[in-house]
């Protein structure tokens, strides 16, 4: 009867402890982060200017196409009346900013999707 008892207690204390890690962790628990600079999906409007659309990339990474067939990767910055400034370039060049005209953009890419 003792030994009996004793293991009760075990199992108690052993599902206890299990529970209270349970909760704790669960607690603790971030929910996934968005990998990559993952968007939900890219908000591009066709009724609005190209101006407009950059204003809703602000603080992502896009791709500009230029009217001169080069490509520009980075951070969208800030958009202005005519220039758009673009940080964190991409291709090695972290620690350069870009200002581009907005009248020389041909397109502009931006990440809809998390699959690469």
């Amino acid at each position: 009867m003792k030994k009996a008892k004793l293991m009760l207690s075990a199992a108690s204390v052993t599902v206890f402890l299990f529970a209270a890690i349970f909760i704790i962790s669960s607690a603790n628990a971030q929910p996934p982060r968005p990998e990559h600079g993952f968007q939900p999906k890219a908000k591009f409007e066709v009724n609005r200017t190209l101006q407009d659309n950059l204003l809703k990339h602000t603080g992502k990474e896009v791709v500009v196409h230029l009217n001169s067939g080069k490509t520009l990767q980075g951070n969208v910055e800030a958009v202005g009346t005519h220039l758009l400034h673009l940080e964190k370039l991409a291709g090695g060049r972290d620690y350069y900013d870009a200002l581009i005209r907005i009248q020389d953009i041909s397109a502009i890419e931006a990440r809809a999707r998390g699959d690469r």
